[in-house]
C-alpha cells in the first residue's frame, strides 16, 4: 500500500497564517511524517493555487500583473513553509506549463467523452471594458444591510451570500459602468447525472467512515440536489479552454487547481530524472494500490468530497480519495481570523519574532486542532502551553534524567541489570510506568490510524507524564547516596523513556525528537528501529503494544543535558499581543452579524455605523443573557459535586427525538447519562468526548432509563448548544472546583 498524501494548494493572494497552517498543512505534515517512520511509501503534494477572480483583483489593486503577484507569493508562500518545516515530498504551482497541459488534456478528454453539457446563458458584462463580469468584478448595494462595497457573491460586511442579481445598483468593478446582461457559452459539468454513476455511487459508501461535518456537508449536497455547475468562466487571467470558439475563456478555477496535485505529482518525477519516471506518476494515481488522502479546511469539502472525485471517476482509471480529513475553522482571540481586516498571525512573522520555536508552534497548534469543531488561538494560552506543558512536563523530564544520569551514571547508560534489581518496594511503581508507557504507544498509533492527531499528541505526552510520576515516587536523588545500584536501575528506565519519547515525538516535534536523540548519544537509532517500534504499536483495540522497553544499550556514551524548551515570557509575549490588536481594524455589527469596517471609510458613515451598531448590539443583548438568578449562599454551592467525565458511547433512544443515551466514563465508575440533545450533536461525534457532569444529581428515569447525572452546557445567541469542556489533560473523575 503507498499513500499518495495531498494538501489544499495555498491562494498566492497573500502569506500563510496560522489558520492556513492548524487547517492542513501541519495535519498534513505530522500524518506524512508518521507514514514514513513506519516505512510507509508516500508522497505529500502541494502547491501554489495561481488562477482565478481574486488572483486578477488583488493584482489590480497592488497595480501589477497577476503573474508578478503569484511570482511574490509562491516564493514568500514556499519559504514560509520550508522555514517552519513542512517536509512537502514537492511544492509546485498550478502557472507553470505542466499544469496547463494536465489541466486541458483533461478537460478535452472530458469533452471527448461527452461529459460536458454546452449551455447558454445570460451574464453581466461590461460595454466599457468590453468585458464579462464574474460575480467578484460586480459591486452594488447589499439588500440586507445596505452596504455599498457588496461584491456579487456576497457581502463582505453583513456576511450574506448574494448573486449578482440581488445587488442593489450593481456596477462593475472595473469601469464602475452598470453592467448589461448578455449572452454567453460555456461547459456545465451536470454533477446531478453524474452523482448516479456506478463508481461515483460506490466511492460514496465510504464516506460514512469520515468525520461527522465531512460527512454532513457531503450528504446534505448530495440529498438536496446536485446542480450542473459551469467549469469553464469569461476571464482573461487563467488556463485558456483548449476548443476552437472558445477565445476568451478559461478554466474554471475549481476545475483546474485539484488537478494541480496530478500534475505536481508528474513534475515531481520528472525532476528525479531517467525516462521511467515520464510514468512514474501513473503508480501513484492509478493504482489500486494507492490511498489517496486530502487533508483541506472545511471550507474546501465539496470541491473534494464531490467535484473532484466527480471529474476523476468520469475521466477513469483515477483512483479517487480514501479520506478526506478537513479541520474545521482556527479562530484567532475569540474573533474569525480575518486577512482584510489584518486579524491573524501571519507564520512568516512568527518565524521572526520567535526563532526557533517551530515544534512550540506545532504542538500548540496540535493540541488545540479544529478536528471536530472551530477553535481559537490566543497568545496566553500559547504562553502557558508552552510553559505548563513543553518546559515544565516534556523538557523537565527529560532534563532530570539527563542531568541525574551526567551526575549519578558517568554520563552512561546504566546496565539493564540494574533495572531488574528495583527493591520489591519499587516493582510497583516500575510496572505502572511500563503499563502506562504500552498503553500510550497502543493509543498513538491507534488515533493517529483514524486520523486524530489532537488526541494522538495528548498520547505521546502520556509517556513523559508517566516518566515524570516514576521518578517522583522512586526519587533516585535521595537513594543514590546508600544504594546507588537502585538509583542506576531508576535512571536506566528514565533513559528508556527518554529514547521512546525520541521515537514517539518524531511526527509531532521533529526537531525536539532529534535534540532528544542527540542528549542521548543514540547514534544507532536508525529508520529500521523506528519502524520496528512503531510496527509493534500496531495492535488490536483494548491492547497494549508489546513490551520492549530496552532502547538503549549499556554504557552507551550520553551527549551533554541541555534544555530542550524554554520559557516564554510576558515580555515576550506583549509585543506580539499589541501588534495584533493594532493591526485588526476594528468590527462592528450590522443586522446581528459580524461586520469589516475600513478606517478609511467617511466619518458620516462611521457615525452612522455606529448608530446602528448601538441599535443591533442592544437587540442582540436582550436575545443573548439570560437574567442571574438569585443568588445562593456558597454551602449551597458546595453540595454540588462537578466532575470530569468522558463519553464512552452515545446512542439515540428509540422512540425520542431529543434524547441521547450517553455511557459516561467517571474514572472510577460507569454511569448512564440521559441527555436532550440529540437535535443539537450527531452520536458518533461525541464518543471520546470529556465533559463536565453534575454526579450528585437524583437519578431519574427518563423513557425507561434511568439517568445517573447531567451533563453541562451552554446555549449561545442562536440557540446553538455547546459543552462546557474540561482541560484535555484533566482525567475522568476529577473534581472541579
Amino acid at each position: 500500500m503507498r499513500y499518495l498524501v495531498t494538501a489544499a494548494l495555498p491562494y498566492a493572494n497573500g502569506p500563510i497564517h496560522l489558520g492556513h497552517l492548524a487547517g492542513c498543512y501541519l495535519p498534513a505534515d505530522i500524518f506524512v511524517r508518521w507514514l514514513k517512520a513506519r516505512g510507509e511509501e508516500v508522497l505529500l503534494i502541494c502547491g501554489t493555487d495561481e488562477h482565478g477572480v481574486a488572483i486578477e483583483l488583488r493584482a489590480r489593486k497592488e497595480g501589477c500583473t497577476p503573474m508578478e503577484l503569484v511570482d511574490r507569493y509562491y516564493t514568500q508562500i514556499k519559504k514560509s513553509f520550508d522555514d517552519f518545516g513542512i517536509e512537502f515530498s514537492h511544492f509546485s504551482r498550478t502557472s507553470r506549463p505542466i499544469h496547463h497541459e494536465t489541466a486541458s488534456n483533461f478537460f478535452l478528454s472530458l469533452y471527448e467523452k461527452g461529459v460536458f453539457e454546452e449551455r447558454v446563458t445570460e451574464q453581466f458584462y461590461d460595454v466599457e471594458a468590453g468585458q464579462f463580469l464574474a460575480d467578484r468584478y460586480i459591486l452594488g448595494v447589499c439588500p440586507r444591510c445596505s452596504y455599498d462595497q457588496a461584491y456579487g457573491d456576497q457581502c463582505e460586511r453583513c456576511g450574506s451570500s448574494l448573486s449578482p442579481e440581488e445587488l442593489i445598483q450593481p456596477r462593475s468593478a472595473l469601469s464602475g459602468a452598470t453592467p448589461v446582461r448578455r449572452s454567453t457559452r460555456n461547459w456545465f459539468l451536470p454533477m446531478d447525472k453524474l452523482a448516479e454513476g456506478k463508481v461515483f455511487r460506490a466511492y460514496a459508501e465510504r464516506v460514512v467512515n469520515w468525520r461527522t461535518h465531512v460527512r454532513g456537508q457531503f450528504n446534505s449536497w448530495i440529498n438536496q440536489g446536485l446542480m450542473a455547475r459551469s467549469m469553464t468562466r469569461d476571464l482573461n487571467w487563467g488556463i485558456p479552454v483548449p476548443l476552437k470558439g472558445a477565445e476568451g475563456k478559461v478554466l474554471y478555477v475549481w476545475f483546474d487547481a485539484p488537478i494541480g496535485y496530478i500534475s505536481a505529482t508528474r513534475e515531481y518525477f520528472q525532476l528525479q530524472g531517467g525516462a521511467h519516471n515520464e510514468e512514474a506518476w501513473k503508480t501513484w494515481w492509478q493504482s489500486p494500490d494507492t490511498q489517496l488522502v486530502h487533508f483541506i479546511g472545511k471550507d474546501n469539502i465539496v470541491f473534494h468530497t464531490i467535484i473532484f472525485p466527480m471529474i476523476l471517476a468520469e475521466h477513469g482509471s483515477y483512483v479517487l480519495p480514501a479520506q478526506v480529513p478537513a479541520n474545521e475553522f482556527l479562530n484567532l482571540e475569540g474573533e474569525k481570523i480575518s486577512t482584510s481586516r489584518n486579524h491573524a498571525i501571519w507564520l512568516h512573522e512568527y518565524l521572526v519574532d520567535l526563532p526557533g520555536r517551530q515544534d512550540e508552534l506545532r504542538y500548540v497548534l496540535t493540541a488545540i486542532a479544529p478536528e471536530s469543531k472551530d477553535s481559537d488561538f490566543t497568545w496566553l494560552d500559547y504562553q502557558a502551553r508552552v510553559n505548563n506543558e513543553l518546559v515544565a512536563i516534556l523538557g523537565n523530564f527529560v532534563n532530570r534524567v539527563m542531568v541525574l544520569s551526567h551526575k549519578f551514571c558517568g554520563g552512561r547508560v546504566p546496565d539493564a541489570a540494574s533495572m531488574n534489581a528495583l527493591p520489591p518496594e519499587l516493582q510497583p511503581a516500575l510496572e505502572a510506568c511500563w503499563f502506562e508507557i504500552d498503553s500510550a504507544r497502543a493509543e498513538l498509533y491507534a488515533l493517529l490510524s483514524e486520523y486524530r492527531l489532537r488526541e494522538a499528541q495528548a498520547a505521546m505526552m502520556r509517556l513523559s507524564r508517566a516518566g515524570n510520576k516514576f521518578l517522583a515516587e522512586t526519587e533516585p536523588w535521595k537513594r543514590v547516596k546508600e544504594d546507588p545500584q537502585t538509583a542506576s536501575g531508576i535512571l536506566y528506565v528514565g533513559l528508556q523513556v527518554c529514547a521512546h519519547l525520541a521515537v514517539a515525538s518524531t511526527p509531532f516535534l521533529p526537531s525536539t525528537a532529534q535534540k532528544i536523540s542527540g542528549q542521548l548519544g543514540w547514534t544507532a537509532r536508525t529508520a529500521e528501529s523506528d519502524r520496528n517500534w512503531w510496527t509493534d504499536c500496531a495492535v488490536a483495540p483494548g491492547q497494549r503494544a508489546r513490551h520492549n522497553p530496552h532502547l538503549l544499550a549499556a554504557e552507551q556514551v550520553l551527549g551533554a543535558a541541555a534544555h530542550l524548551f524554554t520559557p516564554i515570557t510576558d515580555e515576550q509575549l506583549q509585543p506580539l499581543r499589541d501588534r495584533l490588536m493594532r493591526s485588526s481594524t476594528p468590527v462592528s455589527h450590522a443586522t446581528g452579524a459580524s461586520a469589516q469596517f475600513s478606517m478609511k471609510e467617511s466619518d458620516k458613515e462611521n457615525k452612522e455605523s455606529d448608530k446602528e451598531n448601538k441599535e443591533n448590539n442592544m437587540e442582540m443583548d436582550e436575545k443573548q443573557f439570560v437574567p442571574v438568578k438569585p443568588e445562593v449562599a456558597y454551602p449551597d454551592f458546595e453540595k454540588l459535586d462537578l466532575r470530569v467525565a468522558q463519553i464512552k458511547s452515545a446512542e439515540r433512544v428509540e422512540g425520542a427525538d431529543k434524547l441521547l443515551k450517553l455511557g459516561i466514563d467517571l474514572g472510577f465508575e460507569q454511569r448512564v447519562v440521559v441527555s436532550g440533545i440529540a437535535q443539537h450533536f450527531d452520536p458518533e461525534g461525541l464518543v471520546g468526548l470529556k465533559v463536565v457532569l453534575l454526579a450528585n444529581l437524583a437519578p431519574r428515569k427518563i423513557r425507561g432509563q434511568m439517568s445517573q447525572g447531567m451533563i453541562l452546557l451552554a446555549e449561545n445567541v442562536d440557540g446553538r448548544l455547546v459543552f462546557a469542556k474540561p482541560d484535555e489533560d484533566a482525567d475522568p473523575g476529577a473534581v472541579i472546583r
